[in-house]
């Protein structure tokens, strides 16, 4: 199969363009050619800003296309007008274009956001669930045979977010560190090389629809999360469960500086972790065990020179467990 990514640089992209050359594709990549990140040996590189000009598209033929970084209506028209000829097309989305995520078990036919329109131009918070929405409804009316991929929180090597790294640092030090709530938040990740292979399968089933790409099939609460990694990293760590109303006294909120937790009573998202992932396993997504997740990114954070910097600092920690 002749496959060509959009993006295919970063985490995802370049989990897609692994996948895909392993299973014996000829990959081909589009992007900037901006990114710090090494476009895989073996994969053509075609460098082109798609906000700019698709021009280096016209005359060439793929069998199928994955789209992994369109955040703008336009972007997707573009691309689809550019690539002419009638091809698979899939696109990333996300489970944020889910409209109302204060309801547990949303499912491929629960309601998305009101699209926003071309005359939005920044991906924000507020604005990236819409956007998403949007996107999805230019694929939904171009008459292509698309597949669209609403993946979840995902994890794994060479995340740019450092979201899960953060979590993998503190679970691998050794003494206390700052555990939120009580534990019995639910947590929701998918480890990237997983989610990149189901994709390449799908694709070269031809499959169309919708999927919601969460995992594990399992639910897992943070709990689970920190006492298997925990006891994966060497159980020197020791968890210091602090309850919400004690965190919030501290200005010490959900997400900004706890990464993936989101307390029960916070108004944003709060069932962000209770996605309906049903049709996506029923279609072959295989969630590799957490632990393993785990380690593979502890080794990745261990390898880089300097960790993303996210979520509490170490002084902000430290003055919330002296309280």
């Amino acid at each position: 199969m002749r496959l060509l990514l959009i993006g295919g640089s970063v985490f995802l992209g370049r989990a897609l363009a692994d996948a895909a050359m392993a299973r014996g594709h000829e990959v081909s990549i589009l992007n900037r050619g901006k990114s710090s990140a090494t476009v895989p040996e073996g994969v053509e590189h075609l460098k082109a800003d798609r906000d700019e000009s698709l021009a280096i598209l016209r005359g060439r033929a793929w069998d199928a296309v994955i789209d992994t970084c369109a955040y703008f209506p336009r972007q997707v028209r573009e691309l689809l007008e550019a690539l002419e000829d009638s091809i698979h097309y899939t696109f990333i989305s996300s489970v944020s274009a889910h409209a109302d995520l204060s309801q547990s078990g949303l499912d491929e036919e629960s309601s998305l956001f009101e699209p926003m329109g071309d005359e939005v131009t920044e991906v924000t918070k507020d604005t990236y669930g819409p956007l998403k929405s949007a996107c999805e409804q230019v694929v939904d009316q171009s008459g292509m045979a698309a597949l669209i991929i609403r993946p979840g929180v995902i994890a794994g090597p060479n995340d740019p977010t450092g979201r899960f790294g953060y979590w993998v640092r503190r679970m691998a030090a050794t003494g206390r560190f700052v555990a939120p709530g009580d534990g019995g938040a639910p947590l929701q990740i998918i480890d990237v090389r997983d989610l990149a292979e189901w994709i390449v399968r799908l694709v070269e089933g031809q499959a169309t629809g919708f999927f919601n790409a969460v995992g594990p099939c399992r639910p897992i609460t943070f709990r689970d999360f920190i006492k298997t990694g925990v006891k994966e990293l060497g159980d020197r760590a020791q968890p210091c469960w602090i309850l919400d109303e004690t965190l919030a006294s501290h200005g010490i909120e959900g997400w900004e500086k706890l990464p993936l937790w989101l307390p029960p009573a916070r108004g944003k998202a709060p069932r962000l972790f209770e996605i309906n992932g049903q049709k996506a396993w029923e279609a072959g997504l295989v969630n590799r065990p957490l632990a393993d997740t785990i380690r593979d990114v502890s080794e990745y954070e261990s390898s880089l020179h300097e960790p993303v910097s996210i979520g509490m600092t170490r002084e902000e920690e430290a003055k919330v467990l002296e309280a």
